[in-house]
């Protein structure tokens, strides 16, 4: 009822001409937004978590949307440094990718090429090397994959009772449970590839297949590289995918990120995206003693020169949000009916 209020008011807006009337408006020329997408699907994980993967189309749209709309899409560096100048142009935008993932390679960067956007990725670097699916996505996915195959035994794996596949919530306490097994048995990469390849044969789903087209992979040096040279901007993600809340371990992720970003991309990173949005206030003068200069969230809003630089709100773009919401976010409407509640304003561990 709530998704049917708000596309029924967006549509009377739009009507009505007020999006045309906020994005001219003084007001959105003070802030900016910055978009924020994790993954644009090899296959089909738009459909397994449309939350964290989109489809190559549902891209296609959201640029089209920004190229129709003469917005001004910015690389993020130029984007903050104007908007704390209080010098933004009109309808200003920032695109930020975050993990790095290798289908950002394959499918995102051919459409942001197209249209002559840039964009910002938050890399995390560990998978970078190890090319193999990302352990903590490619087992829950397999089970999704699973789900016409009714209840079975996962034991082995460290799951306690069996698995009702076509239930997600059986799923969600199955994934939680193998995750937990694989962190109490301090599992390298390679047992946890071992692990999730075995995992694949219980299933009976095809593992190699996924390990090919290189789902849940990460964008290997050769690749970084490679788009650094015609533009595409690496910041800091940490290296593992990790927020730990000790100093000392924080700031050394900071610095194996940067390292590994600065040999590849031949770029210092200065800016830093937290993953999964996990913060504390704790961590900002963490950062700054790693002199980085930004912070983006996953807190949904519009940024504006008040803003601490280190605590930036983005608007993530999900499966679920239709184009008409997308374009109330770009133009601004949607900061006046959005609730605006902190995503994740403190720690949890991994």
């Amino acid at each position: 009822m709530r998704k049917f209020l708000r596309r029924a008011a967006l549509t009377s807006l739009k009507g009505a001409g007020i999006f045309g009337v906020v994005e001219n408006s003084r007001w959105r020329r003070e802030r900016l937004l910055i978009l924020c997408y994790h993954g644009v699907s090899l296959e089909d994980e738009h459909e397994w978590w449309p939350a964290l993967y989109v489809s190559p189309q549902h891209l296609e749209r959201r640029l089209e949307i920004l190229k129709r709309g003469q917005y001004n899409v910015l690389p993020l560096g130029e984007a903050l440094q104007r908007l704390y100048c209080k010098d933004l142009p009109s309808r200003s935008v920032a695109i930020t990718f975050d993990d790095g993932n290798y289908d950002f390679y394959r499918q995102a960067y051919p459409r942001l090429k197209q249209h002559g956007f840039p964009a910002t990725v938050y890399l995390t670097t560990y998978y970078s090397n190890y090319q193999r699916p990302i352990f903590n996505l490619v087992c829950p996915y397999m089970m999704w994959r699973a789900r016409d195959h009714g209840t079975m035994d996962l034991e082995e794996f460290g799951v306690s009772q069996p698995v009702a596949l076509a239930s997600p919530d059986a799923r969600q306490k199955a994934t939680s449970q193998l995750l937990t097994w694989a962190e109490r048995q301090a599992l390298t990469g390679e047992q946890k590839n071992e692990a999730a390849a075995a995992l694949s044969r219980r299933l009976q789903v095809d593992y190699e297949q996924i390990c090919s087209k290189r789902i849940f992979q990460l964008m290997n040096r050769d690749e970084v590289k490679q788009l650094a040279d015609v533009g595409i901007d690496f910041q800091l993600h940490t290296h593992r995918h990790r927020v730990p809340f000790d100093e000392e371990l924080f700031r050394r992720e900071i610095r194996d990120n940067r390292d590994w970003i600065s040999s590849a991309a031949g770029s210092v990173g200065t800016h830093f995206c937290y993953p999964s949005g996990l913060y504390r206030p704790e961590f900002l003068p963490w950062l700054s003693a790693e002199q980085v200069v930004s912070a983006t969230t996953c807190d949904c809003d519009l940024a504006n020169p008040e803003v601490n630089p280190l605590l930036l709100p983005r608007f993530i773009d999900t499966s679920g949000r239709s184009d008409l919401e997308f374009e109330s976010w770009v133009n601004g409407v949607g900061h006046f009916l959005s609730l605006r509640k902190p995503a994740h304003s403190s720690y949890a561990a991994d």
